[in-house]
């Protein structure tokens, strides 16, 4: 995931803003971490350059 995506994101259960915390980097893109909605307080994971923006009761 490249960072400058936080500026579209949104979460999808509040529609508010959401905070990157990295964890594992490649260069300019995100491989592993996490989104975090400081409004709801619900966690997003970002693996393999990929965030996961289905809502809590929805995933797997």
């Amino acid at each position: 995931m490249r960072p400058d995506l936080l500026e579209i994101l949104r979460c999808p259960v509040c529609r508010g803003e959401l905070t990157l915390v990295q964890r594992r980097t490649d260069g300019p893109e995100i491989v592993e971490g996490t989104l975090l909605c400081g409004r709801c307080k619900v966690d997003y994971p970002i693996q393999d350059g990929i965030p996961d923006l289905l809502p809590p009761d929805e995933r797997d």
